[in-house]
C-alpha cells in the first residue's frame, strides 16, 4: 500500500518511513502508528524532567516528542511492547499514558494548537538518539521518578 502525503509533512513522514516506522496522515501532520514493534509512554511535569535525565545519565536516551502546553509534556518512543506486560502495567499504573495497539502518536512537525507555540517538537530527535530504548528502560526511569520526585510533582493521570 503506497501511502501520499502533503507536501508540508512529505520529508518529515519519508524520514520516519524510512526507520521502519508506520505514519499516517492527519489533518494536523503526521502520526506514529504504534504496533507490536513501536509505542510510546508520555510523561508530564517534573517527572518528565526527572526521566529524562535519568535516561540520559544511563546512557538509554531514545527520540523524544515535546508536546506544547502550559504543563511539560513528553512522548518517549520505546520499543520491546510485546514482551513488556508487567511494565506497561506498571507504567500506567505511576500515572504514565502509554500508546499501544494501533494508536497514534503526533510526530513533528505536527501541530496540536493553534499558533507557533503549537507545534509538538522533538525533544531529542531520532536522528540524535543512538537507539530506541526498550519500554523497560522507561519503567525503570519512572520507578526512579517515583523515589526521587516529591509526592505532588508525580505524574499527572
Amino acid at each position: 500500500m503506497r501511502t501520499t502525503f502533503s507536501s508540508s509533512v512529505s520529508s518529515a513522514a519519508q524520514e520516519y518511513q524510512q526507520r521502519g516506522w508506520t505514519v499516517a496522515e492527519t489533518a494536523n501532520g503526521v502520526c506514529l502508528i504504534t504496533d507490536d514493534e513501536i509505542a510510546g509512554i508520555e510523561v508530564t511535569g517534573e517527572t518528565a524532567a526527572f526521566v529524562r535525565r535519568f535516561l540520559r545519565a544511563n546512557g538509554m536516551t531514545g527520540p523524544v516528542i515535546e508536546i506544547p502546553g502550559a504543563e511539560r509534556r513528553e512522548i518517549h518512543i520505546v520499543t520491546g511492547v510485546r514482551k513488556a506486560a508487567m511494565a506497561i502495567e506498571a507504567l500506567r499504573a505511576a500515572g504514565a499514558v502509554v500508546y499501544t495497539d494501533g494508536a497514534g502518536i503526533p510526530l513533528p512537525p505536527s501541530r496540536m494548537a493553534a499558533g507557533p507555540a503549537g507545534q509538538c517538537n522533538w525533544g531529542v530527535a531520532p536522528s540524535e538518539a543512538r537507539w530506541v530504548p526498550p519500554v523497560v528502560a522507561l519503567g525503570a526511569a519512572v520507578r526512579a521518578a517515583a523515589k526521587g520526585v516529591p509526592q505532588r510533582a508525580r505524574m499527572a493521570s
